[in-house]
């Protein structure tokens, strides 16, 4: 098995941040759709499983790669991580329903620095002192440009969600990093792909279930709406695989903190696309964002 160039991770990631950006400007067509919360999540899921397991099958046959052994510590890993993964975005979504929401968001933005505590503690991969100066850096800019006029004031409850979805959302990345290592002895875009498949497809069963027993009518409406929702299944499995593959690659801390480039694509999106103006806490917000990818670049390629 050839290594990866030692800078893969860095691209793959900045691939990951560029889809999940346009990933999200397409979620904001879903409302059309008039699907629920879980229908919205359960249609990137379902849309996006069949395509992460096609490209799976014709990786592994094409470089004529056995069908890895899926172990039960893989299997630990890629539930705890969909499981998480879901639970975080339920709770990032009902942020929306509060007021001074702008507060519990700001704080999921955390998970950078969850993400570096999860990472020492259960997979034993630490960051270092130059590490950690570029995360905390990221999430000083971060704030910045989450934070809203009038969220000053802080709500418990919004804190609380917030540092949880930061959690769990951490808490995900560590889980599919652990996945990935699982299957050592295969190609690193292997390893990703087959994690991904795998989790998708658990993702879809679990949100099938909990949508058919809480939520009925729902599955029929994310089936009838398919022509809307299909483009953010695929531009969410396209996201997916660019993490995993980077989770693969490389420390889920420098990953996701390489990742926080995701919010300055979004941010410009709205100034070139939407011509909305660039306030001076933003630019500031911008500039510390990028000063520490390029701490974060130079303590992951150490």
């Amino acid at each position: 098995m050839s290594a990866a160039p030692a800078h893969l991770w860095i691209w793959v990631t900045l691939f990951a941040a560029a889809v999940q950006t346009l990933r999200f400007m397409l979620q904001k067509h879903l409302a059309g759709a008039r699907l629920s919360v879980g229908g919205a999540t359960f249609s990137r899921f379902l849309f996006g499983f069949p395509l992460a397991a096609l490209v799976a099958v014709a990786f592994l046959s094409v470089t004529a790669t056995p069908w890895p052994h899926l172990s039960a510590a893989f299997w630990g890993f890629v539930l705890a991580g969909g499981a998480a993964q879901v639970a975080a975005t339920f709770l990032t979504v009902a942020l929306f329903s509060m007021r001074n929401f702008a507060v519990g968001v700001a704080f999921t933005k955390t998970e950078t620095v969850q993400v570096a505590l999860f990472s020492a503690v259960i997979l034993g991969e630490w960051v270092g002192p130059l590490g950690w100066i570029g995360i905390l850096i990221g999430m000083v800019g971060v704030l910045l440009l989450t934070k809203q006029p009038g969220a000053a004031r802080l709500n418990l409850r919004a804190v609380v969600y917030g540092v949880g979805a930061g959690a769990l959302f951490g808490l995900s990345s560590i889980f599919y990093r652990g996945a990935t290592l699982e299957l050592q002895t295969l190609n690193f875009f292997a390893r990703a792909i087959v994690a991904l498949a795998c989790a998708t497809f658990a993702q879809s069963i679990g949100m099938a279930l909990y949508l058919r027993l809480r939520e009925p009518g729902e599955l029929h409406r994310v089936i009838s709406a398919w022509r809307s929702t299909i483009w953010v299944g695929i531009a969410g499995v396209l996201g997916s695989a660019g993490w995993f593959t980077a989770f693969s690659l490389q420390n889920a801390a420098f990953v996701r903190a390489l990742g926080q480039v995701e919010i300055v694509f979004t941010l410009l999106a709205s100034v070139l696309v939407f011509h909305e103006r660039l306030h001076r806490r933003e630019a500031i917000g911008i500039a510390l964002v990028v000063g520490s990818l390029v701490v974060i670049v130079l303590a992951g390629t150490r």
